[in-house]
């Protein structure tokens, strides 16, 4: 192990890396690449023809900070439903883009259905799935024909669970034919890529401008999806969108879009991204909204609402009271997030901190703009609050939540309200 001397010899930390340059997209009125921050999207999982459901699921994910929203545009009937969802969603004030997900049928949906066209946002291609031989072509040419013609962005994007199979067939054959092979892996991967990158030029040849194309290569590997995407930011400058194709469920699926996007995004890759969470039944559609957000929001990238630095919990630590209270307080600030993100603006960097023992409680609160410090076990029944890193109260008794909650709006009306500067 290499001695330092001293701290001039020791490795610096580092923040993420300076953003990768991307072409900038807009859709709608929001920019995906160049300079934007990466913007977080989801999907609804209701039927696109059901209206009254796919209205109520997009304003959830909206509310809970999901600034695109991609629905399934699969039959006449769920094209023709999308004009009325986005006329809706605007009569209850929610302005959202809509991104139409379209597989084998696209081109029909959207030459039928002229209204749908105009009212996504953008249009999501899968090269592998617009139609196969001659047809292939075509129906690609009639997808990016129609985009233009109604100024769309389009993303390109591709999946291995659905991947060009001539193009694998080839690069297969290409493969067999050199002196060292690759693995049948690496070849699927260069296959993905070829895919995106090929459909991206073969839409310019077409006719569509690079600053309305978008680039994603899915996958469900953690490693593979690094893999494929640090050679797409090598090999081209369009946006690109991150995510596993399909992440999985609970905190396997948290940890694996976690695994993954976290690399990438460390090294500046990636412009747009989504965690494709397995719901659990019962679960909000919401949840993988939110776990987007605090990815993005743990590495720095962006803040969206307060974080809640809380105790793991100890032998010091018997009661649940800590936890509670970390519960309440987390669903709060979530709570009252959509109409600060309004009225105070600059409240999603508040830091706030739930502590369940004397250990690391006061210090853990003092670097929080507000922290709590409960007693553990044995400890005085006394709760010290610290506001920016000074003690200013004890809390005691039964209404301990109550009154820190009240704390942390007082704080955020008073620090970010419209007269805080005054």
């Amino acid at each position: 192990m290499q001695h330092v001397d001293s701290i001039d010899q020791a490795p610096l930390v580092c923040g993420p890396a300076e953003r990768r340059h991307s072409v900038g997209v807009a859709v709608g009125a929001v920019q995906i690449g160049g300079d934007a921050p990466i913007v977080v999207q989801s999907m609804t999982n209701t039927d696109t023809a059901d209206v009254a459901a796919t209205v109520a699921q997009v304003a959830e994910l909206k509310r809970a900070g999901s600034e695109l929203v991609r629905v399934t545009v699969n039959t006449t009937e769920a094209a023709a439903a999308v004009p009325r969802i986005r006329d809706k969603l605007a009569q209850r004030g929610i302005e959202v883009p809509l991104i139409g997900d379209f597989h084998y049928n696209g081109h029909q949906l959207l030459a039928s259905e002229p209204a749908c066209a105009e009212a996504l946002a953008k249009y999501r291609i899968n090269p592998g799935n617009v139609g196969f031989g001659q047809k292939r072509d075509r129906q690609f040419a009639a997808i990016v024909e129609a985009a233009i013609a109604n100024q769309k962005p389009v993303r390109i994007g591709v999946n291995w669970g659905s991947l060009d199979q001539s193009l694998l067939a080839k690069l297969m054959d290409e493969n067999a034919a050199r002196r060292r092979p690759w693995e049948a892996q690496a070849v699927v991967r260069e296959a993905l890529i070829r895919s995106a990158i090929d459909s991206a030029l073969e839409a310019e040849r077409i006719g569509l401008d690079r600053k309305r194309i978008v680039l994603s290569c899915k996958v469900s590997g953690v490693q593979d999806l690094i893999f494929v995407y640090r050679e797409l930011a090598r090999r081209s400058d369009h946006a690109l969108h991150l995510g596993l194709t399909e992440a999985g469920m609970g905190s396997k699926g948290i940890v694996a879009s976690s695994a993954a996007m976290a690399v990438l995004l460390q090294k500046g890759i990636g412009d747009t991204i989504r965690v494709s969470l397995t719901p659990e039944p019962g679960q909000a559609r919401s949840a993988e909204v939110v776990v987007a957000q605090e990815l993005l929001q743990s590495m720095g990238l962006r803040a969206f609402a307060p974080m809640v630095t809380a105790c793991p919990g100890c032998g010091r630590t018997t009661s649940s009271f800590f936890q509670e209270l970390a519960m309440r307080v987390t669903a709060h600030v979530r709570e009252r997030m959509p109409q600060w993100r309004l009225t105070r603006p600059g409240a999603e960097d508040l830091s706030l901190a739930v502590m369940g023992c004397i250990v690391n409680g006061p210090g853990e609160s003092r670097h929080a703009h507000i922290g709590i410090s409960l007693p553990g076990t044995g400890e005085s029944p006394a709760a010290p609050v610290f506001i920016d890193g000074e003690k200013r109260m004890t809390l005691r008794g039964e209404g301990i939540t109550d009154e820190f909650l009240k704390i942390i709006d007082d704080y955020v009306d008073r620090r970010f309200g419209s007269n805080a500067s005054e």
